[in-house]
């Protein structure tokens, strides 16, 4: 008798600590999603540009402005796919111009299969000679997506331009009511002072209450 009262008083013990740990996760997870919720839905202001506000983009874009970065980094496509827009798809912008009628688009499915992809594709023209930009997937991926280590960058901006050069920037007039996340060196190699910056731009639109991957533009010094 005394072995099935510890017994029935264990099991109650046991089945306790159970419903304390369901109901903490199930806490915290309902918290995680209130937040993620609530970042989704955050009101914004506009500056005198008509721009959102560049405390007010951080705010609403910056978790998954890192999650975005942390798949392009590790090349987890099949990841990345799953922010992209799902009518407008993904630009591929090389230079800070983007052209609506020639930059290349991908769909979410196309994204998922990137680097599986060894289709050449026309991403544009090289800044001074004016050669095609003709590519798999993969190269361009090396060449103007992650040519350098950019989550580590020197400088993270929102809705607000750390790099220029000579091409026109027209990312704030192509894309509507966007919030721009730029990654951003100044420079590697002091020789060039300063000459050798370079950035990633991620571009997020909102669809639906949620903010999508559209456009990754790449950005560096050109004559």
């Amino acid at each position: 008798m005394r072995k099935q009262s510890l017994a029935k008083i264990i099991i109650s013990l046991l089945f306790i600590i159970f419903i304390l740990v369901v109901s903490l996760n199930s806490k915290e997870f309902r918290q995680r999603l209130d937040l993620k919720q609530e970042n989704n839905n955050a009101e914004y202001s506009l500056n005198e540009e008509g721009i959102i506000r560049s405390e007010d983009a951080e705010k609403i874009i910056k978790d998954k402005a890192s999650e975005v970065i942390q798949a392009i980094s590790s090349m987890d496509f099949n990841e990345l796919a799953k922010y992209v827009h799902p009518e407008k798809g993904l630009r591929f912008t090389p230079y800070t111009h983007v052209d609506p009628e020639n930059d290349v688009v991908f769909t979410k499915e196309q994204v998922r299969n990137f680097f599986k992809n060894e289709n050449e594709y026309l991403w544009g023209h090289y800044d001074g000679s004016g050669k095609e930009i003709r590519l798999t997937p993969e190269e361009y991926y090396h060449e103007f997506i992650y040519s350098v280590d950019f989550i580590n960058a020197e400088r993270i901006g929102y809705n607000e331009v750390l790099s220029s050069g000579n091409m026109l920037e027209n990312q704030f007039k192509v894309y509507n009511n966007p919030i721009i996340v730029e990654y951003y060196f100044s420079g590697f190699n002091p020789d060039y002072e300063g000459m050798d910056w370079k950035s990633l731009r991620l571009v997020f639109v909102e669809h639906q209450n949620e903010w999508k991957l559209t456009g990754i533009i790449h950005n560096q010094w050109t004559i």
